[in-house]
């Protein structure tokens, strides 16, 4: 390919068939989610440096895309070029995630808002990320939120929407790993942590799946992490776990932590599990513990710093990489309004799923492509495709070329289920000779 003609690294051009099957997939969960009684809100690409960089955004704050103030001088550029900080000659910047835009939307839009407010966003998000394979610079993201419900039910309603969009896609055999950062963080103090320590362990606890139990101790030492607190939690990662924790609940849960956990967080992850659970059977049919669709995981942790209870990731056990994921995120809001407002959100890793989403039949086989001579006047074809668009039809009109084949393997490669020749001797839409392109 000839330099200078391929997109930014780690951005990426849809051909047809591409771009129809991502839009099939933003359809399907647009309408499931929809169906869930979510509203869909739009918020602008940008957001104020100030915003995007206060400490919401994680290490991901790291990662955005700044843009330069409008009208800078040759002297506004000389103090950051001496100290070093570019920050003074920004002032806005791509969103890196969706989370922190609904954030400021709701602070800004409360009084016109439910008390109890449900979200979609499904938009692009941008991160300057080192490009590699399933990582871009420019990517979709997902989302539903459930602002102004502080108790369990927003985790239920995102869990069962979620399964359900999922489902819809026809990506079955999913399961949801959850946890809750309150049970992570007594972990910690059991172990005898400091505080200061908790957010450095939890990263690298975040690695177990990765590295595996050495790996973390190895690191957590390396970093010099309170060495009686990394014996403990090694006597606790290495130690007999139970076989057969039993089925989903308390006892579950209880079975997989060290004494002295709060058993009033335990018993509100396991009505977010059992609810989720329940929802799930009913939905696809089978007896509840059967092929469990939640399962707990005391080591998940959710890279985010925000998240302040439980939180949840959607695996498939035959892909080996989340399908999603996301948690309850209280503080947030506050931070703009002043006042506390509980907060909870689920995200969808769209560049993830869409590639194992297929077209349905229905939209191939109503696809059809009229294949005209070219002696065939203008206004006799558009009115055949007028005629056929109007009966529910996709028509695209190719003329008749030489290689037949290349032709018809082309259009059926972006979409089109069937053919017909159009001829002067062509009169109107019975004259037509459908055949399948199978």
């Amino acid at each position: 390919m000839a330099p200078g003609v391929t997109p930014p690294r780690g951005m990426r051009d849809f051909l047809p068939a591409e771009k129809a099957r991502r839009e099939h997939a933003l359809g399907v969960i647009r309408r499931v989610y929809s169906s869930f009684g979510f509203d869909e809100i739009e918020t602008p690409v940008v957001e104020d440096y100030a915003r995007l960089h206060s400490g919401l955004g994680g290490d991901n704050e790291k990662l955005a895309f700044n843009v330069l103030k409008r009208g800078l001088t040759p002297d506004d550029l000389a103090q950051p070029a001496e100290t070093g900080d570019l920050s003074s000659l920004t002032d806005l910047g791509l969103r890196f995630d969706l989370t922190v835009p609904l954030a400021r939307f709701y602070a800004t839009h409360r009084a016109d808002l439910p008390p109890v407010f449900r979200s979609i966003q499904i938009a692009p998000v941008w991160r300057a990320e080192r490009p590699q394979k399933g990582r871009y610079r420019q990517f979709v993201q997902c989302d539903i939120d459930i602002i102004g419900e502080s108790g369990p039910l927003a985790e239920i309603e995102l869990l069962t929407a979620t399964a359900a969009a999922l489902r819809e896609l026809g990506l079955t055999g999913c399961r949801v790993r959850i946890n809750d950062r309150r049970l992570l963080t007594g972990m910690l103090d059991l172990f005898g942590f400091d505080a200061s320590e908790r957010s450095q362990v939890l990263i690298t606890i975040d690695k177990l799946d990765k590295v595996g139990v050495g790996g973390v101790l190895e690191e957590l030492r390396s970093r010099g992490a309170t060495a009686e607190a990394v014996d403990a939690l090694e006597l606790f990662l290495t130690r007999v776990a139970p076989e057969n924790p039993g089925p989903f609940g308390e006892a579950q849960i209880r079975a997989q932590l060290p004494d002295g956990i709060d058993d009033t967080v335990i018993a509100e992850l396991a009505s977010i599990g059992l609810a989720a659970e329940q929802a799930d059977a009913a939905a696809t049919g089978r007896a509840v513990g059967d092929a469990p669709f939640v399962i707990f995981d005391p080591f998940l942790v959710r890279g985010m710093g925000y998240y302040t209870g439980p939180i949840f990731e959607i695996e498939h056990p035959e892909l080996g990489y989340s399908l999603g994921g996301g948690g309850r995120y209280d503080g947030m809001i506050g931070r703009f309004l002043g006042s506390e407002v509980p907060a909870t959100g689920f995200s969808i890793g769209f560049e993830r799923i869409v590639d194992l989403v297929t077209l349905p039949e229905s939209s191939v086989s109503d696809a059809m492509v009229l294949v005209y001579d070219k002696s065939v006047p203008p206004v006799k074809l558009v009115s055949l495709k007028a005629e056929l668009v109007a009966s529910g039809r996709r028509v695209r009109l190719e003329p008749r070329v030489k290689n037949l084949k290349a032709l018809l393997a082309r259009v059926q490669a972006a979409g089109f289920g069937s053919f017909a020749f159009v001829t002067d001797a062509t009169a109107s839409v019975t004259d037509l000779e459908v055949k399948s392109l199978d």
